[in-house]
């Protein structure tokens, strides 16, 4: 009995695999696919391709400089809100924190955690200062008012997921990775970029 219940499982497994369906990436500048094989949903890779080309855009948008950056004044960045529409649960910090480091790493931004669209990032900037009624903490220590910087910029965005069958039953899946760069001060949008990224594969692709 155990041998048939193991023999049955084997060939299931060999009719799975034998059905299992590959997906490809497309150039985008051909339409076709290529040969370099990807998974249906985004991966690392797809946020950390993005993040790395809309942070090279950025960086090249004279707008974004700022004034006193001779003098090694930088930025102040505020992450807002990050829309996902796609069939996926999608973290969207794996792209953002990659535009975060990139932007720290190159000396023209740094985020603050001190505020959020709701609420700060990192509640400890408030709380530190909740000390000042402590008697066990040394008040030369506590940290002061009027201190925590205002953001000059906010980072929004929202992913995309669009599906369509083609005539030879594949399915094509494009994605758009959108990011804006809104000057606080007046309200402008001083950057927005788009990433693109087209993955094909036979009706039966999964992209969750």
């Amino acid at each position: 009995m155990k041998m048939k219940v193991l023999a049955g499982v084997m060939i299931s497994a060999t009719l799975l695999s034998g059905c299992a369906t590959k997906t490809y990436y497309v150039d985008q500048m051909t339409g076709q696919a290529t040969k370099q094989e990807t998974v249906a949903g985004l991966n690392y890779r797809d946020f950390s391709d993005a993040a790395s080309q809309m942070v090279q855009s950025m960086l090249n948008n004279p707008r974004l400089r700022h004034k006193d950056a001779d003098k090694g004044a930088v930025n102040i960045l505020v992450v807002s809100n990050i829309i996902n529409d796609t069939t996926q649960r999608i973290d969207t910090d794996q792209l953002t924190k990659k535009i975060r480091i990139d932007l720290l790493n190159s000396g023209q931004f740094i985020t603050t955690t001190a505020v959020g669209l709701n609420g700060a990032e990192d509640e400890m900037s408030q709380r530190v200062r909740e000390l000042k009624s402590s008697k066990l903490v040394n008040q030369a220590t506590v940290k002061g008012n009027n201190t925590v910087i205002a953001p000059d910029y906010s980072l929004s965005g929202k992913i995309i997921q669009r599906n369509f069958t083609l005539s030879d039953d594949k399915q094509e899946i494009n994605y758009y990775l959108q990011m804006t760069m809104t000057h606080l001060e007046t309200g402008l949008a001083f950057w927005e970029g788009e990433v693109p990224i087209v993955k094909q594969g036979d009706g039966r692709s999964v992209s969750w």
